[in-house]
């Protein structure tokens, strides 16, 4: 297992299907369709040449499609998160219980709390998300258990559970973003390395920051946001469509629903 970036060749990746999101008053939802469109996604994974594994989804956890917050591989070490949403709290467990039944060596945090969408990694970079999932506190720890890292972090607002919903690597030079949610000055030393692609606020609604590298300039992004699928395509991307409207329902996109295992 390694994971040195967000956009080399995605080889295997950890999923969960949607099985028991809950409907709620303001937010409606057919599970049925969820199901289908998470299928077709991890059928479009398939056919890229992505090993996809699925962890079994508990009738006790409503958001356990969204591995990616479970916990982050960063170059070739696991760690587990410590969730912060007493929704999710307990997820963590049912991926050391995989972690350690595949024989993968883990870390898992003890101080504060950190999840996965708040995790970025570019080489010896990694951007930390500062949110009301991710604290300091934990943040101090990643830099205890990774002191070879360069660990930056990103305040942004409250309006987005994790950083990835506003911030996203799709190559060693771009980065996608919805600046409005990032703190100005937070933004300029983005723009000092990457070229960043600016996400509009209606297609900031569908969550547009949060597609998917599978690498080879190849992007899953959902098909309603025309723009930035447009200015993808002018750069020379191959943009998969792929609809998970339903899942978006509960603040998660493409990005959220996968932990990468191995890129190369």
């Amino acid at each position: 297992m390694a994971c040195w970036n967000e956009f080399d060749t995605l080889k295997k990746v950890l999923v969960c299907e949607p099985r028991f999101l809950l409907k709620t008053k303001v937010r409606e939802v057919s599970i049925d369709m969820a199901l289908k469109q998470h299928g077709h996604f991890i059928s479009t994974l398939e056919d890229h040449g992505v090993d996809v594994i699925k962890l079994p989804p508990l009738p006790q956890f409503p958001e356990q499609v969204f591995t990616r917050d479970i916990g982050f591989l960063l170059g070739q070490h696991m760690l587990v998160s410590k969730m912060a949403n007493y929704v999710r709290q307990g997820e963590e467990k049912a991926f050391k219980q995989w972690l350690e039944k595949e024989g993968v060596p883990f870390q898992a945090f003890n101080q504060g709390t950190i999840e996965g969408g708040d995790i970025l990694i570019d080489g010896n970079t990694i951007f930390v998300g500062l949110s009301n999932r991710t604290n300091m506190e934990a943040v101090q720890q990643l830099k205890t258990i990774l002191p070879e890292f360069e660990i930056i972090e990103i305040p942004f607002t409250d309006s987005y559970l994790h950083l990835d919903c506003v911030f996203n690597i799709i190559s060693p030079t771009e980065a996608i973003i919805f600046p409005e949610e990032v703190h100005g000055k937070k933004v300029q030393q983005l723009k000092r390395r990457y070229d960043l692609i600016e996400v509009t606020r209606e297609e900031q609604a569908t969550l547009a920051t949060n597609v998917l590298s599978i690498g080879e300039k190849r992007i899953i992004s959902l098909p309603i946001n025309k723009e930035l699928n447009s200015e993808l395509r002018k750069r020379g991307y191959e943009v998969i469509e792929v609809d998970i409207t339903e899942i978006i329902k509960f603040e998660g996109s493409f990005r959220c629903c996968t932990l990468p295992l191995f890129r190369v």
